[in-house]
């Protein structure tokens, strides 16, 4: 005679298969997609885990497909006739590698070497945060008489940080517009130092009588050449401000970092006299 199952294990049972079958059906209802990314010993393509995040999160089943070696990738590329990995396939359908996936989305997608004022904005949006932060440590106020000379100040470091990063590329950009460095080759190489420590001595306010002028010469230097390159010669050029490897555009930013330079150290210059 056959033994009856346990009614307590039968009960405990049955809610895991519906719960099972449930999420079997909801992947087989789930569209799928086909990824293919190289993934070659320690080398994990990151275009290819943002392809499959992607695909993931507008609820696409994705049949991964890793490709173990630079043979197996470079078999695949001669077998579909493309360039570059990763490959995304849906339906059958090839869309192409992460950036033709974004598109296939209709999300955004940012060209290379395109015009952006996003590294300007992220710099002196991450000098004003630093400015009311130090102003609130400093006098107990974020919001402060010594606020806005914080923010010149940090300003002042972060984009001879940027300039820093590469003097040689930026002195070449720097050369299209400076008034002074056409002049003086030299200047183009000297500007990060005179940037970086003026802003360091206005920050600490010490050597005021030093950091002050050297702020104005510069920052009236460049007010000049911004305005005669943008808005009187009509020229379309890249600003050299944040470094040599940006595509921000020269103009009213670029006019009114100098200028905000300007009026930093007469302020400064005003407090000493």
């Amino acid at each position: 005679m056959s033994a009856q199952p346990d009614k307590q294990q039968v009960s405990t049972l049955e809610p895991v298969s519906e719960s099972s079958a449930g999420t079997a059906s909801r992947r087989s209802q789930a569209p799928t997609a086909r990824l293919y990314r190289m993934t070659i010993g320690t080398h994990i393509c990151p275009f290819g885990l943002k392809a499959k995040h992607l695909l993931e999160s507008k609820g696409f089943v994705v049949e991964d497909h890793p490709l173990l070696s630079r043979e197996q990738t470079d078999a695949f590329k001669t077998e579909h006739d493309v360039k570059t990995t990763p490959q995304v396939f849906i339906d059958n359908e090839r869309i192409g590698g992460y950036d033709d996936l974004r598109k296939h989305f209709k999300l955004s997608t940012r060209p290379k070497n395109a015009v952006s004022y996003r590294p300007i904005i992220a710099l002196f949006s991450m000098a004003l945060l630093m400015a009311l932060a130090v102003s609130s440590i400093s006098v107990g106020s974020a919001f402060s008489e010594r606020t806005v000379g914080l923010f010149v100040a940090i300003s002042m470091c972060l984009l001879a940080l940027q300039k820093l990063q590469d003097v040689e590329s930026f002195s070449s950009m720097f050369l299209g517009y400076d008034l002074l460095a056409r002049r003086w080759v030299p200047y183009s190489y000297l500007y990060p130092f005179l940037e970086g420590g003026a802003g360091v001595l206005m920050l600490a306010e010490t050597l005021v009588w030093l950091a002050a002028p050297v702020a104005l010469a510069i920052g009236g230097i460049g007010a000049a050449s911004v305005f005669k390159a943008v808005y009187i010669d009509r020229r379309e050029l890249k600003c050299a401000c944040v470094g040599g490897s940006n595509n921000v555009p020269l103009g009213f930013v670029s006019l009114i970092e100098n200028v905000g330079m300007v009026l930093m150290a007469l302020w400064m210059l005003r407090s000493i006299l």
